[in-house]
């Protein structure tokens, strides 16, 4: 049974039109409760920048150990789901980069699911500072105004071929339309660009941490989560056959599969937790 937390606060900010192209959304959580808040993060593909101002955060991504997240620590890309606990007065502050934004900001991608301190990949303490700057101010909207003037000097230009990249997804959508096949993106952009194949799926898997096999399939998971969290909503039961058949999958097998693969949970167990799960994807 999924708990009730009355004290327990999360919202979203939005981006503001000119860092659309590096953030999605900014995610906030506070827990005034006298009891921990436990969460699962669904994947979400993105490399996450967490802050935490108040009690320090748990956070267990396995085979890891749990660790303490007390300042400022990155994820990602996160392709598995992995549990977090936010202790009586925790403070969290989560920014969700977007593509190849985190890439195009402070470099390399971790590729590891594997929390780590943002002042470790630069090999500078500026972001031990600006979490300092941070605390002091009053409220999380101070704080994410603060963030998008401290990025924007390591912002740089996009990659042409990766926007490309991006527009052939979104016209073609891959995944998203049951058993019919989209053209690849990758193919679509060597077509364009007379660039190989192999080359451009190289910049893909560098510049977002991932490739574009593994985000197709993922495509047609989070369509098969939408379906199943939008029947939970409407208070109808969840037709598991419609879902097969819309998103593409063979037979109910390869849907549990992909349930276990990215949350490590049945789809008869996810319904049951469904309220403590935490979709990070803009409103």
């Amino acid at each position: 049974m999924a708990e009730n937390y009355n004290n327990y606060i999360s919202r979203q900010i939005p981006v503001p039109p000119a860092f659309g192209e590096v953030f999605t959304h900014f995610y906030v959580a506070e827990n005034h409760e006298a009891r921990p808040v436990h969460k699962t993060l669904v994947p979400t593909f993105q490399t996450i920048l967490v802050f935490s101002f108040g009690t320090p955060l748990l956070c267990t991504a396995s085979p890891y150990r749990t660790l303490s997240v007390d300042e400022c620590s990155i994820l990602g890309p996160v392709k598995r789901s992995f549990d977090y606990t936010l202790p009586p007065g925790a403070e969290m502050l989560v920014a969700n980069f977007r593509d190849d934004g985190f890439f195009r900001t402070f470099g390399p991608l971790i590729r590891d699911i594997r929390p780590v301190h943002p002042d470790e990949l630069l090999h500078d303490n500026c972001f031990s500072h600006l979490w300092k700057i941070l605390k002091a101010l009053g409220t999380m909207e101070e704080r994410v105004s603060r963030i998008l003037d401290f990025t924007l000097p390591y912002l740089r230009p996009r990659d042409t071929v990766m926007a490309q990249i991006e527009q052939a997804r979104n016209e073609g959508a891959p995944g998203s339309t049951g058993k019919e096949v989209a053209e690849s993106p990758v193919k679509i952009v060597a077509r364009h660009t007379g660039l190989t194949r192999r080359s451009i799926q190289l910049r893909h898997k560098q510049r977002l941490g991932y490739s574009e096999k593994e985000i197709t399939r993922y495509g047609r998971f989070l369509k098969a989560l939408e379906m199943v969290n939008r029947s939970i909503a409407d208070a109808h039961k969840v037709d598991w056959f419609d879902i097969i058949h819309d998103c593409g999958y063979y037979d109910q097998s390869q849907l549990i599969h992909d349930f276990k693969r990215y949350l490590d949970l049945s789809p008869t167990r996810y319904l049951k937790v469904q309220q403590d799960i935490c979709c990070a994807v803009p409103a």
